[in-house]
């Protein structure tokens, strides 16, 4: 699936099963709460926080689907093409950091 593909199939969904978005900062907050759930599972399957017995149901690959889910939702309800999004973010990140990764001694193996 392409990223113009993804948002088109939430937006038809939205539409066709979810009535309508919900408003903006209603998404956005949402989005907070799912890298919330998120952050809990990196946590505890990369750091050192124990898990709980609920903890369990939470995966990785579904919390980074529901992150990607309202990001695309917000994004569409705002006029934001994600692919063109992306390419002038590559773009820009590539030109200002173009050294400066490939200079940082931190980053030396």
């Amino acid at each position: 699936m392409t990223i113009p593909e993804a948002q088109n199939q939430v937006d038809q969904w939205i539409h066709t099963n979810g009535v309508r978005y919900f408003n903006e900062l209603t998404n956005f907050t949402i989005l907070t709460e799912e890298i919330g759930e998120l952050a809990r599972v990196f946590a505890r399957k990369y750091g050192e926080q124990s898990s709980k017995p609920s903890d369990l149901t939470f995966e990785l690959e579904d919390e980074f689907g529901d992150v990607f889910w309202v990001l695309i939702c917000l994004a569409n309800q705002t006029g934001i093409d994600l692919e063109t999004a992306l390419k002038k973010s590559i773009e820009k990140k590539t030109k200002r950091d173009k050294n400066r990764h490939i200079n940082n001694p931190k980053l030396k193996q």
